[in-house]
């Protein structure tokens, strides 16, 4: 056969690129694209390159244009990039819009039956026979439009270098060993890869090579991470109803639950998941949970964490433990539910009515997720308080890179629960609201206690230390005061921050959540560019010590965060006002994960304005 012409580009660079490149799919939703894209992504971890995700897909109906984009960094840097060297182009409609996302010099994967294309004369564009082959397959004909996107995965491989091996075992691994799905689509990828080498000559220099940097780590996202490690923190019930995206989480919880906490002598279930009629009663499930003394669980995301407002305040106020894991996406209002932000940390911290300051977490990779999934548990039981983690749809709903999980490596804390001989021995001392040790925490009873002094009145309205009602101002000020002191306690309970410190460095950086890989990406442009950092990933409200430290370090603290107003920023000068100063808040919400490029640019403008 003839090699088919292609464009070539005459800026194409003259030395290979090797695994450090963008490639970008633009399809259509609901077409099945998403099971290509995660075969290629595996195939190339599976090869011990650094690889990360990012699926962009509509909120609304099915048929609306979706892009996928892997990015490959042989130094390990996970951001998203504003920049794409290929593109693999399925849809009619965004074909123009692909090729203007492209680099000079860059790559265009296109099926051949698109028609009327003005191909750019500075990349080179690679044509796909895309119905033919699909046709040619062994899949029936209503799943054709579905197996096609496995020639673009044949092509791609075979133009790019990707082990087809790797792509076999990423299809083994997605199709849980189910053989006939795994040949048919493993077929249309071969005989893709094979019309490749036969008719395409390869004229751009953009190819992948085997690496060792992704050994011994895994391949997951945040919600099922969270999901995972709140089962071996010991969940026994959660409540929810879905929402993008955090309706994954739970859904992860049904897959692995079944599997991992059966009774071992009777089979039955050890927990129970509740699919709620609405975010309201998912909420008030899990505090009437919590309150008899089970580990207890709801996801949401902004709207539903709305709804939950008048609940979490009574949590707060009866002082019942819970988890509430938020995966923000983009508001107000129901806002871009399929976009990422970091947008719900100022409703949050006092979410309910009146005065309350909640316990947040703040994960920023999977691992954490897990670490915080179990130790979210923890913390409630050890403080009686709702324990929010906040995490967002980048995160939980895009694959990344991890290693391995730490599991539990310690006893569950169920911090201060009495029992009938810890009564007998407390005696007189005893009344569910009365602070004994000084640290703001009562002690508590559960269901199941059999001493007559175990009972007490739950409500959400004033009540004396004994839990009597009460309208009392002195009482109820007296309480008000314990819980802020409780609140202080738990500065030394939460996870303390992230630091990295430079010797030299003049400014700090400091971010939290999944800013962080373009915030480490960015550090490293800096100090090429001669500005060196110190950093600090914040972990957890209320703020620990080492906050207040840092910022005391430095004349410049740059704030960076997916917002529009900076809410870090806001927390950190309502909480050390006399470093309000120095602190400079570099905040952005496109609804798209952080660049480096932008964080850099960002931090780069002020340092030379000063």
């Amino acid at each position: 056969m003839e090699k088919i012409e292609v464009q070539a580009s005459s800026l194409l660079a003259s030395q290979p690129i090797v695994n450090d490149f963008s490639i970008a799919f633009g399809t259509i939703n609901g077409s099945g694209s998403q099971t290509a894209n995660t075969t290629l992504l595996r195939a190339l971890f599976r090869m011990g390159i650094p690889v990360s995700g990012k699926n962009i897909f509509p909120s609304n109906i099915q048929g609306q244009p979706t892009w996928y984009t892997i990015r490959l960094s042989k130094d390990g840097f996970l951001a998203r990039r504003e920049t794409t060297e290929i593109v693999v182009s399925m849809n009619q409609a965004t074909l123009t819009q692909d090729m203007e996302r492209l680099l000079p010099g860059g790559v265009l994967f296109y099926p051949d039956e698109l028609r009327q294309i003005l191909i750019r004369e500075d990349i080179v564009a690679y044509p796909m026979p895309v119905k033919k082959l699909s046709k040619e397959s062994d899949v029936p004909p209503n799943l054709r439009d579905y197996i096609a996107n496995m020639v673009y995965v044949g092509v791609v491989a075979e133009m790019l270098g990707i082990d087809l091996d790797k792509i076999h075992e990423a299809l083994v691994f997605h199709f849980k060993g189910k053989q006939k799905p795994v040949d048919s689509n493993f077929n249309v990828v071969k005989a893709a890869a094979e019309w490749s080498a036969a008719n395409l000559e390869k004229r751009d220099p953009y190819r992948v090579e085997p690496m060792e940097a992704t050994q011994g780590c895994i391949l997951t996202d945040g919600n099922t991470a969270a999901a995972l490690g709140a089962i071996y923190g010991g969940i026994q019930f959660a409540a929810w109803y879905p929402i993008t995206p955090a309706s994954s989480l739970a859904e992860a919880l049904n897959d692995y639950l079944p599997i991992l906490r059966k009774d071992p002598v009777t089979g039955k279930a050890t927990y129970a998941v509740v699919q709620a009629e609405d975010e309201l009663a998912a909420i008030g499930m899990a505090i009437g949970a919590g309150w008899a003394g089970l580990r207890s669980m709801t996801s949401t995301s902004g709207p539903g964490l709305s709804l939950m407002t008048e609940y979490a305040g009574l949590a707060y106020y009866a002082e019942v433990p819970l988890v509430i894991w938020d995966v923000q996406r983009v508001g107000p209002s129901t806002g871009l539910p399929t976009r990422t932000a970091q947008g719900d940390l100022t409703v949050v911290k006092s979410l309910g009515h009146g005065d309350s300051q909640h316990v947040i977490l703040l994960p920023a990779t999977v691992s954490e997720c897990f670490e915080f999934g179990w130790k979210a548990f923890d913390i409630a039981e050890h403080l009686q308080t709702p324990v929010f983690v906040l995490s967002d749809l980048d995160l939980g709903m895009n694959e990344w890179m991890s290693p391995p999980f730490d599991y539990p490596d310690r006893p569950m804390d169920r911090g201060k629960v009495l029992w009938e001989k810890d009564i007998e021995k407390l005696g007189c001392d005893w009344g569910r609201y009365k602070d004994i040790d000084g640290d703001g925490i009562p002690y508590r009873t559960i269901p199941g206690n059999r001493h007559p002094k175990s009972a007490y009145f739950a409500r959400g309205t004033g009540h004396d230390e004994n839990a009597h009602y009460s309208e009392d101002p002195e009482i109820w000020e007296k309480n008000l005061a314990r819980l802020v002191q409780k609140f202080q306690t738990a500065k030394n309970v939460v996870p303390p921050p992230y630091l990295d410190l430079v010797q030299g460095a003049e400014v700090g950086i400091i971010t939290f959540g999944s800013a962080e890989p373009a915030v480490i990406e960015a550090r490293a442009l800096l100090a090429n560019a001669g500005i060196k950092s110190d950093y600090m990933r914040i972990r957890a409200i209320p703020f620990p010590d080492d906050v207040e430290v840092f910022l005391r370090k430095h004349d410049r603290n740059y704030v960076v965060e997916m917002n529009r107003d900076g809410q870090l920023n806001q927390i950190l000068c309502q909480e050390i006002p006399d470093k309000a100063a120095s602190l400079i808040s570099i905040a952005h919400l496109d609804g798209l994960p952080l660049t480096a490029g932008w964080v850099e640019n960002a931090i780069r403008s002020y340092e030379e304005e000063k």
